[in-house]
């Protein structure tokens, strides 16, 4: 298993990038967003890797952080979705996008992504979702004794929650979930708290 490599970026295609290690070019398969990341040539790189093996194919995938090698992982455990499907998805989605996408259910975000119509969106929430909140929670226990800061997607994942528990508080003053979130859609609501979000949507609302 190649954990990752470290070599002398030789060439740039539009689907994969060659990478010189010690005279051994190696043929790495990436998204064209990680391509371009990548640096330019004759420049020393490191990419995560993947190492594939099929009875007819052997491939090599790269990726600029380990976040987005666990989503592309996580991803090629899910029925139906291969491994070009798992690269598109990575050019258009961040890793904290994806999984906060995957963990409030938000199927018309994951259909954005080229290749996922709605079955799949709802097939990678089925089989992601419970997984992605229990490294989620592990994470923010670790961030606690580490007394770290929360990461982006729990910060992401917390003000949605609180998102939700104005909307519900806003639908039982007789207002309906449409104009709520088309309200908030205006409005400056990131790390505001339940209250606040209520009050802001009363304001916007006209009561």
């Amino acid at each position: 298993m190649l954990a990752y490599i470290k070599g002398t970026l030789e060439m740039k295609m539009t689907e994969y990038v060659v990478i010189d290690v010690g005279g051994l070019g190696y043929k790495i398969f990436m998204s064209e967003v990680g391509i371009e990341k990548l640096g330019n040539i004759g420049e020393n790189v490191k990419v995560h890797t993947y190492y594939r093996v099929r009875e007819d194919d052997i491939s090599i995938y790269g990726f600029n952080t380990l976040e987005e090698l666990k989503m592309f992982e996580l991803l090629l455990g899910v029925s139906g979705v291969g491994a070009k499907t798992a690269l598109a998805m990575l050019a258009v989605c961040e890793p904290s996008e994806f999984a906060l996408a995957v963990i409030a259910e938000d199927v018309k975000t994951l259909t954005g992504i080229p290749g996922i119509g709605p079955k799949s969106a709802k097939r990678i929430i089925l089989e992601l979702k419970d997984k992605m909140k229990k490294e989620q929670q592990v994470e923010e226990i670790k961030n606690q004794i580490e007394n770290k800061e929360p990461t982006k997607l729990q910060k992401a994942i917390e003000n949605r929650d609180k998102i939700e528990e104005a909307t519900a508080a806003l639908q039982v003053l007789g207002y309906n979930k449409k104009e709520i979130d088309k309200a908030f859609e205006k409005a400056e609501i990131q790390d505001k708290t339940t209250e606040e979000l209520i009050k802001i949507g009363l304001k916007l609302l006209g009561r």
